[in-house]
């Protein structure tokens, strides 16, 4: 069994994910870079590694349930534990998502995606955390998410567009962190959610004004924990981001 720090990205092949995968890489970390396309996911740990990340690739496609167990299986062979879980993968739906508008079946393959996939993920790895002395799962979120910032008055208002798939996907995200945290109270995996900022990515067509390397700052350190840090919290680099 690995006596090394292991961690698993999802959604690592680019944007955020790759670069919460380079930071951990470069504290020494072994870094799994879960992503579902074959090729982008050999070109991304070819790059970590030429940087001199100990990366891994991970088929993963967070949708799937078979999928995620072999995930699981690949990493208990490659490690015999896991440290940290990072869910990162997400989807935005395309826009417009006015409510009046958009498609059910949008919001059903959002949540598929953005919630029911990190349930699937993050119960896929509790047996390998267990395992860990310091287990960490880090949910990205988004602030756009909070119903505080959603609800507020007008100019106060910084939750983004009406996106009735995609802002909701993380409130619900936020949700499901806080139900984690209450089971897992009294363990020592701390679980918290965190939100990256508006970052230039595919995902907002780069209209972003944050770079994926400060997006990725917020996981890192929730991902680097001490074992008395919070858990069931939502985070950004500012601080706590209300609910």
């Amino acid at each position: 069994m690995s006596e090394r720090t292991i961690a698993l990205v999802t959604g690592a092949n680019k944007g955020i994910g790759y670069e919460i995968a380079a930071g951990l890489g470069a504290l020494g970390w072994s870094v799994g870079v879960g992503a579902r396309d074959d090729q982008r996911r050999k070109d991304a740990v070819e790059r970590l590694r030429a940087a001199g990340v100990d990366a891994f690739g991970v088929p993963l496609d967070v949708t799937d349930d078979a999928s995620a167990a072999a995930a699981a299986r690949l990493i208990e062979d490659q490690a015999g534990h896991l440290d940290v879980l990072v869910n990162n993968a997400a989807i935005t739906g395309g826009m417009p998502q006015e409510p009046t508008r958009v498609d059910p079946a949008t919001i059903r393959t959002v949540v598929e995606t953005n919630v029911i996939g990190v349930i699937r993920v993050t119960n896929a790895m509790l047996p390998l955390l267990r395992r860990s002395a310091s287990p960490r799962i880090v949910n990205m979120s988004s602030s756009v998410g909070s119903l505080t910032r959603q609800s507020g008055p007008a100019p106060e208002q910084t939750a983004g567009p009406v996106a009735v798939a995609y802002a909701p996907s993380k409130t619900f995200l936020n949700a499901v962190t806080l139900q984690y945290a209450r089971e897992l109270s009294g363990t020592n995996i701390l679980i918290n959610a965190g939100c990256p900022g508006y970052v230039a990515t595919d995902l907002n067509g780069f209209r972003g004004v944050r770079t994926p390397e400060q997006g990725a700052a917020i996981a890192i350190r929730l991902a680097t924990l001490p074992d008395d840090g919070p858990t069931g919290q939502f985070f950004e680099d500012a601080g706590v981001v209300p609910w």
